[in-house]
């Protein structure tokens, strides 16, 4: 099996605050991305990565890189419009390899463990559409239109995480369908193919960063 990840970091990363996109912020002096990277390599060793970032942060990446003395991934996209336009530059530069497995992941979930990672291509290698997901551990309330409030059971959802992991072939069609508002990940555009989807467990600890309140609940790691 060929593994391939397209690590979508293609956002300005606004809610972060600040003029640095969150996917560069450092946590214990080492930038986010490159922490999400390196899961990815310890995952499999010969993975193949492909990068997606704003096209104004190119030049700011490969400073890092040598500011680090980091190997970068040899594929690198810009970023579009909107994320599926982001993951659909991605697999542009991807090979139509039938027996590949693809997984895209954000960029700013560099907690992911290498055990999920393994988990989800291992499912992937044999044709399913997986996305890691953990247990609502909140009570829900939802709001209903006369602006008032109803409890939900909790039992009957899950919080779903990256990397979403498909047969590369699988995806590549999936991306062919013209643009909706109601995509709003990689499973979703799967399944509008009427493919179903496979939940699998994912690691609690594997949250997408997204305010400066998660950056200090960061515990810097090697």
């Amino acid at each position: 099996m060929k593994a391939y990840v397209i690590i979508v970091a293609g956002g300005k990363g606004l809610r972060m605050g600040g003029d640095v996109p969150k996917q560069f912020l450092p946590i214990g002096g080492v930038p986010v991305l490159m922490r999400t990277i390196s899961v990815f390599r310890r995952a499999f060793g010969d993975i193949g990565i492909v990068l997606v970032l704003p096209a104004d942060a190119l030049d700011y990446w490969q400073m890092l890189c040598e500011k680090h003395s980091f190997c970068s991934p040899s594929m690198i996209a810009t970023g579009g419009p909107t994320r599926f336009h982001s993951v659909q530059n991605g697999l542009a530069l991807l090979p139509d390899d039938a027996d590949a497995v693809v997984g895209v992941h954000d960029a700013a979930r560099p907690f992911v463990s290498t055990e999920t990672i393994r988990r989800c291509y291992a499912a992937a290698a044999e044709g399913k559409a997986v996305v890691p997901v953990v247990p609502v551990v909140e009570t829900l309330r939802q709001i209903l239109p006369d602006g008032k409030s109803t409890t939900r059971s909790r039992s009957e959802y899950r919080l779903v995480q990256t990397p979403q992991t498909f047969p590369l072939a699988m995806l590549k069609e999936a991306y062919r369908q013209p643009f909706s508002e109601a995509f709003t990940d990689d499973a979703s555009v799967v399944e509008a193919m009427g493919t179903d989807i496979m939940m699998i467990d994912g690691n609690r600890e594997n949250i997408k960063l997204t305010t400066p309140a998660d950056l200090k609940l960061c515990i810097p790691t090697t």
